[in-house]
This record gives C-alpha cells, sequence and structure tokens, in this order.
C-alpha cells in the first residue's frame, strides 16, 4: 500500500501528480494534482487500477472534501497534434496550475517530470508507492471514466460506458463497423486505419 514518507521528505505543500488516458483510442488524457492534508487522508487511497470503479468513487469524493486538487486536460486535438507523450505532460502541467498554491515539491508517477518552473521528482510506479500520487490517480481515473460514460451517451456503439475508449474487442469491431468519431484519435494506429476508407470515398 503506498504511505505518506515520500512527502514528508519535502518541504510542502507536497503535489501528487498522475494521469489516466494515455493508452485509449479514443477521448482525452487527464492529469490531477493532490495536495492531501496529513490530518485528513481518506481510508483505503490505492493505486486506482487495484481499486473498483465504486471505491474509486467514494475515495474521489472523499479526497476532493479535504485535499486540494487540480485537474488538466489535454484534448483528442492535442494528442494528435503534439503525440500522447507531450499531451500527458501538457496534462499534468494544467492539473498543478489548476491547485491554486504553488508546491513545494511535485511527486510525479513515472519516470519523467514536465518542464515547469516546480520543484519535481519522478517516483516510477509511484501510484503504488506515494499516498498522493495514489489519490491523484483515483481523481484522474474517475474524472475521466466520467467524461467516457458521457461520450458514450452520444457515440454509442462503440462500449465506451464499460471500455472507456480502450482498444477492447467491442470497441476495435466498432471502429471497423461504425467508422471513427470525433473523439477517436487519429493519430492511433487503428483509428487512422479506420480512417482511411473513409477518405478515400471522400
Amino acid at each position: 500500500m503506498p504511505d505518506y514518507s515520500h512527502e514528508r521528505l519535502h518541504p510542502g505543500p507536497v503535489a501528487g501528480v498522475d494521469e489516466a488516458g494515455r493508452g485509449p483510442l479514443a477521448g482525452p488524457v487527464v492529469a490531477a494534482a493532490v495536495v492531501l492534508d496529513p490530518d485528513c487522508i481518506p481510508d483505503g487511497i490505492d493505486d486506482s487500477k487495484a481499486l473498483t470503479a465504486l471505491r474509486r468513487e467514494r475515495l474521489c469524493a472523499e479526497i476532493l472534501a479535504c485535499a486540494k486538487v487540480g485537474i488538466g486536460i489535454a484534448s483528442v486535438e492535442e494528442i494528435d497534434s503534439i503525440n500522447i507523450f507531450w499531451a500527458t505532460m501538457l496534462a499534468m502541467h494544467r492539473a498543478v496550475d489548476a491547485l491554486g498554491v504553488a508546491p513545494g515539491m511535485v511527486l510525479v508517477d513515472g519516470n519523467r517530470c514536465p518542464d515547469w518552473p516546480h520543484p519535481s521528482r519522478a517516483l516510477v510506479g509511484g501510484d503504488a508507492l506515494c499516498l498522493s500520487i495514489a489519490a491523484a490517480s483515483i481523481v484522474a481515473k474517475h474524472h475521466r471514466d466520467a467524461i467516457m460514460i458521457e461520450a458514450d451517451a452520444r457515440h454509442p456503439g462503440y462500449g465506451w460506458a464499460s471500455n472507456k475508449g480502450y482498444s477492447a474487442r467491442a470497441h476495435l469491431d466498432a471502429l471497423k463497423s461504425l467508422g471513427p468519431t470525433p473523439l477517436h484519435r487519429r493519430s492511433f494506429a487503428p483509428v487512422a486505419q479506420a480512417w482511411l476508407p473513409l477518405e478515400s470515398v471522400g
């Protein structure tokens, strides 16, 4: 389980940052930045991938109620323009900017930090090690899932309410039969391949 030991090594406020949505074929990439209150840390915070959707929803509400939280989004258009890596860095940058406080340290899940003025440290597997990063993973995942569930109602047939835009078989089959939507990432190979027949007809 993640703990608060990494935060205690740095001057506050310490923000944890993580993202959700690097791998899907559709939808934005979402990052969250979280500054936990050491006197009000919800029980059960863990890597979002280790939690059920219901548990993530409950923990997200608890985190929002007692922590400083910033959310940053990079759109599908930005992903296609600057690639998913740089779009992820952009979303993280926006998330920290949205905190409303200048962090004394930013702990980032992964092996690289964005190019920003904040003191920062990358932690590989940070969402399983650091409570602030785990909290950010929960907020980012829950927020992005909500976006894709809403998008499923506007673009039925792709199963986004369940697969959240990832390359599940039902999504790939719908991509072939229905074609891409404006929320599909044209720069991702399965989407680009589905777009070619449409462009040749056009």
